[in-house]
């Protein structure tokens, strides 16, 4: 009896490893390299196997903002229609991340600047707190790339009240 609940403890241990979220995902600030201050909050999400991420609330602008600056289209943008009619806030402007390796690390996707329209690869790394000197707390290395070119921002933990903040603090104009 005690092997079978041995087991048992071990299957639903493996279970709860594998089913366990991504720690990429949730949501995130996005630091600006230069100032050092938050320009928006993303949720970073899973969908099957591929890894989005839609901005939740913009920093000094309204929440219903048109991303009027990106192109009409983009390849394998996940989302029909014309981008650059497109909000700002809830369109997946990180799209198509794979796995690459540990729980994680993404990449092999993409991500559109809204503020600006330019598309770039995108390598994403998780790393937790105090795993590196650039992470005192959990950390989202998020790198845009240009063919070999990476430039990386860190960005932190988000919460809800975050987004509530934000969100009230520029509200949407309509």
């Amino acid at each position: 009896m005690k092997k079978i609940a041995a087991l048992a403890a071990s299957l639903l241990l493996v279970a709860g490893a594998v089913f366990a979220a991504d720690p990429a995902e949730g949501l995130w600030k996005s630091i600006d390299d230069q100032t050092g201050e938050v320009t928006a909050i993303w949720n970073i999400y899973l969908q099957g196997d591929t890894l989005f991420g839609t901005i939740a609330a913009v920093v000094d602008n309204p929440q219903d903002v048109i991303a009027d600056k990106c192109q009409e289209s983009y390849k394998n943008f996940p989302v029909a229609g014309p981008v650059n009619k497109m909000h700002t806030v809830g369109t997946p402007w990180i799209f198509n991340m794979k796995r690459d390796g540990a729980p994680g690390n993404w990449s092999k996707g993409n991500i559109v600047n809204p503020s600006n329209g330019k598309m770039y690869g995108c390598v994403i790394k998780f790393m937790p707190a105090g795993s590196d000197k650039k992470a005192p707390v959990d950390t989202l290395g998020m790198a845009g790339t240009v063919g070999p070119i990476k430039v990386f921002q860190y960005w932190v933990r988000a919460t809800e009240e975050d987004v509530a903040a934000t969100q009230a603090k520029f509200p949407a104009a309509n």
